[in-house]
């Protein structure tokens, strides 16, 4: 089958519609988003998309538990320092189907936490020390079959996305970008050998 190749001055043509087009009113409104969504050409801070869930006690017992679960230690930094328990907050904050489904069982977790702290130590999950968090948490940490181990194990992967998400938390992977190199010699030979390839192409 035969194929028209388009001339010079066609794709000159197309490329002063597309420009043209995209100066149009209807166009620029397209970077404001639909629906609810945001303008993701600006920078927001905390609450200026739509309003945030967390009450403050929510919000220490979200630090808190962000922080049992990424503390600080010799790969990076605490939850808290890199505000994951801010992100868990938008992402049940936000007017989506899959966020919505988040919130009830995030909140009612946090609000399982504080009270089990009170039922075990008087005190707030926040004000609990290390080893009285490690006990709580441990004993909810797995298998995901009580409602209190799935609220953990959502909490968790919530907090996984935030955590590897940021600069520190590709550094504790070892993940180092889109990095230039001057030279690619293919895969390393033992990436190789473990798939059983040979590499062909020099």
């Amino acid at each position: 089958m035969e194929t028209t190749r388009l001339t010079r001055r066609e794709v000159l043509s197309f490329f002063a519609a597309a420009l043209a087009a995209s100066q149009l009113p209807a166009f620029a409104q397209a970077a404001r988003g639909y629906g609810s969504d945001p303008d993701l050409t600006k920078i927001y801070k905390p609450g200026d998309v739509w309003p945030l869930t967390f009450s403050a006690a929510e919000k220490k017992a979200a630090i808190a538990l962000a922080d049992v679960i990424f503390p600080a230690d010799d790969l990076g930094p605490a939850a808290s320092t890199l505000r994951v328990a801010d992100y868990v907050d938008e992402w049940i904050s936000a007017p989506y189907p899959d966020q919505q489904a988040s919130r009830a069982p995030i909140i009612e977790g946090l609000a399982w936490l504080d009270a089990e702290a009170h039922r075990r130590f008087k005190s707030d999950f926040a004000a609990l020390t290390a080893e009285q968090h490690r006990a709580i948490c441990d004993d909810i940490c797995w298998p995901p079959d009580r409602k209190e181990s799935a609220f953990f194990v959502q909490f968790r992967a919530l907090c996984a996305g935030a955590y590897y998400g940021t600069q520190d938390g590709w550094k504790a992977l070892g993940f180092v970008g889109n990095m230039p190199l001057p030279t690619f010699d293919g895969p390393p030979p033992e990436v190789l050998a473990k798939l059983g390839l040979e590499q062909t192409v020099k």
